[in-house]
């Protein structure tokens, strides 16, 4: 299991995951936001060999207690900004900006040589989800540029309705709400979803407690965690979720279901 210190204090309580189920029990799930890493794309490690470049470029060597604690708390806090992981590890902006840089970087080139892939049935249960008539949204914590190589390296530039990374949101990721209700204002806005009334309508899906912590915060209707990526099963009820399935692959089912 990762380690999860760092958001030990943004948890669900019980009354509250009890008052915001009842609430979301007539939710209709038409705009679905998936997340990218862990989620619909497997990466295999990727986001450690990355870091361990921008460390080392930093002058984070491999081995010592320095890096040690900033890979716990880059692999903690999965699912943020990378950009603001790295204010927090590095201090100076200035020094971020060159972690980020080296990292995007780094995980571009590792993208680029063909070490990403979908999660088991991910682009099956995307295309499910949209011949039903759901809106689909796929967001992550990379930057453009890097969220860009990995759509292109699967083919999935059209696989769904909108893409969205923290800066089109004006620069939060998680666990902010911004991407979510980015993609509630920016599809609602459209012919196709105009039954998109109301943020319970939407479904919030991925593999972080930043993930459950963002869809709660933008009050999203469903909530699921799944199991293909950074956290396990209580950690991901602990921050929120509605629902843990086994991956992403399980969701169209779960949206069948009546309400």
């Amino acid at each position: 299991m990762t380690d999860t210190d760092t958001i030990t204090d943004t948890t669900i309580g019980a009354a509250d995951t009890t008052a915001y189920e009842a609430a979301a029990s007539g939710a209709r799930g038409r705009l679905v936001v998936l997340d990218m890493a862990g989620t619909t794309v497997a990466d295999g490690g990727l986001v450690e060999r990355a870091f361990e470049r921008a460390a080392e470029r930093l002058g984070v060597r491999p081995g010592t207690p320095d890096h040690a604690e900033k890979l716990r708390y880059v692999l903690a806090t999965m699912g943020e900004s990378k950009i603001s992981v790295f204010r927090h590890l590095f201090g100076t902006e200035e020094r971020a900006r060159r972690a980020n840089s080296a990292f995007e970087e780094a995980y571009g080139e590792l993208v680029d040589g063909g070490l990403v892939s979908e999660v088991p049935g991910a682009r099956a249960a995307i295309e499910e989800l949209r011949a039903d008539g759901r809106t689909v949204v796929l967001t992550t914590g990379f930057a453009r540029v890097t969220q860009d190589a990995i759509l292109d390296a699967l083919g999935w530039q059209d696989l769904a309705d909108l893409t969205l990374c923290p800066a089109d949101a004006g620069g939060r990721g998680r666990p902010h709400p911004d991407m979510v209700l980015t993609a509630f204002l920016r599809t609602g806005a459209a012919a196709d979803v105009r039954d998109v009334r109301d943020v319970r309508d939407v479904v919030v899906v991925g593999d972080t407690a930043y993930d459950m912590l963002s869809g709660r915060r933008a009050g999203a209707g469903t909530v699921a965690g799944v199991l293909t990526g950074a956290h396990d099963r209580a950690t991901l009820t602990r921050h929120g979720a509605t629902h843990v399935l086994g991956s992403v692959a399980e969701l169209p089912r779960l949206l069948a279901e009546p309400v």
